[in-house]
């Protein structure tokens, strides 16, 4: 069996990041920086990055999403762009936490520590993924380039290669901040 063609993204932070590997080698990755923007600009960077390496959709084995912790509405992009995409093409799509992609790129002896608002970070241990003060987080690994997270997406994803992959699913630490409106709703004049 050859090395399976994955393409690996994320957007679930200021980013918009994607990365093609085989194998062991990679073949191409791209990171953006961006606050918002994410949802209208994945499909093309996704498209952008399989034409510099003559590779089409139907070229993939399968893909590999980061499903979070990190930016509500940038999770659900990424998770909702792979659940698609992984249903068009008949391929797996393998749901990668932050946490596992990180761990692949943080030196030994480092906390994996994930950005959140208002001088937080995300966390894990064996009590499980929780919300503390950056403050508190002695030796915190560096935080990756946007590409390289990508990189690590894919990466895990070829560890984790032929087996069956249940739908990648948004990772969550805590629930959203969004709530839905307590106004009711405008009465419909038929």
């Amino acid at each position: 069996m050859s090395a399976p063609l994955i393409l690996g993204f994320d957007t679930s932070a200021t980013h918009c990041a994607a990365a093609l590997v085989q194998g062991d080698a990679v073949l191409a990755s791209v990171g953006e920086e961006m606050a918002r923007g994410q949802a209208e600009r994945l499909m093309g960077l996704l498209e952008e990055l399989l034409s510099t390496q003559a590779v089409t959709w139907a070229d993939l084995d399968a893909l590999a999403v980061g499903t979070g912790p990190g930016n509500f509405t940038g999770i659900r992009i990424g998770v909702s762009a792979a659940r698609g995409l992984a249903l068009g093409l008949g391929c797996p799509a393998y749901g990668i936490t932050g946490f596992q992609a990180r761990a692949r790129l943080a030196p030994a002896g480092t906390t994996v520590a994930i950005p959140a608002p208002r001088e937080m970070v995300f966390v894990s241990g064996d009590s499980g993924a929780r919300l503390v003060s950056a403050d508190l987080v002695a030796n915190a690994a560096p935080h990756p380039a946007p590409a390289a997270l990508a990189v690590a997406i894919a990466q895990c994803a070829v560890a984790r290669w032929p087996e069956t992959a249940p739908p990648p699913a948004p990772f969550y630490v805590r629930a959203p901040e969004a709530a839905p409106a307590r106004d009711a709703p405008p009465p419909i004049i038929a």
